[in-house]
């Protein structure tokens, strides 16, 4: 990753932003609430298949203050922000996430987990990536497992985080979207075979929306 700030980072009071809209979740156990959406800039995993490399490099992002950021949410009748990147864990969420609470605002963040967790969340969603694999704490913390299916392997991944994650996390599996169709049959029998997993379609492409 270039041009990565450890001091802007671990203050926290400015993030790299590269979108923020309102509209409606597409993956997981929340698909279909309403949520206001913070990407932050900066990624140190770097997946072949990311729909998302334009976040990668943070300098690419304007330096936007948290404050500016939560009055943004506080303008639409978001009750929850997902925080996601990027990989966010880069970064000291706690200022955000604090400002937000103030505002009785749910926090909700989408991680690989790969750094430790700062912040206050109401909802932790662990994308764990098998080439930086996740900091230990996410185990425990994790309220949703979603695994990425781009081929094969990722089952086996899969079903390697399924077992070190708590007994009240969901599982999910997602295809990765340019191979949907030659995935989908497949995730559906493995879900089929194995019920203790739920498949997470990206809806929001569906709908076509944000």
């Amino acid at each position: 990753m270039k041009n990565f700030d450890e001091n802007i980072a671990q203050r926290g009071v400015e993030l790299p932003l590269v979108e923020e809209f309102y509209s409606l979740q597409g993956e997981g156990y929340h698909t279909g609430k309403a949520a206001y959406f913070i990407r932050i800039g900066g990624c140190d995993i770097g997946c072949r298949w990311c729909d998302s490399k334009m976040s990668w490099n943070p300098a690419l992002h304007p330096l936007i203050s948290i404050d500016t950021i939560v009055a943004n949410a506080l303008k639409t009748s978001a009750n929850a922000v997902v925080v996601t990147g990027g990989e966010p864990s880069l970064f000291n969420l706690k200022p955000l996430s604090d400002k937000l609470k103030v505002h009785n605002i749910q926090t909700f963040i989408e991680t690989a987990g790969a750094k430790p967790l700062t912040g206050t969340w109401d909802w932790i969603c662990l994308s764990p990536k098998p080439q930086n694999p996740p900091n230990e704490e996410f185990f425990a913390l994790a309220n949703e497992l979603k695994v990425i299916i781009y081929d094969d392997e990722d089952y086996r991944w899969a079903e390697e985080m399924a077992e070190k994650v708590n007994d009240n996390c969901m599982l999910y599996l997602q295809s990765e979207w340019s191979r949907y169709e030659q995935n989908i049959s497949a995730i559906v029998d493995y879900v089929k075979t194995y019920p203790k997993w739920n498949v997470s379609l990206q809806a929001h492409k569906f709908m076509h929306i944000p």
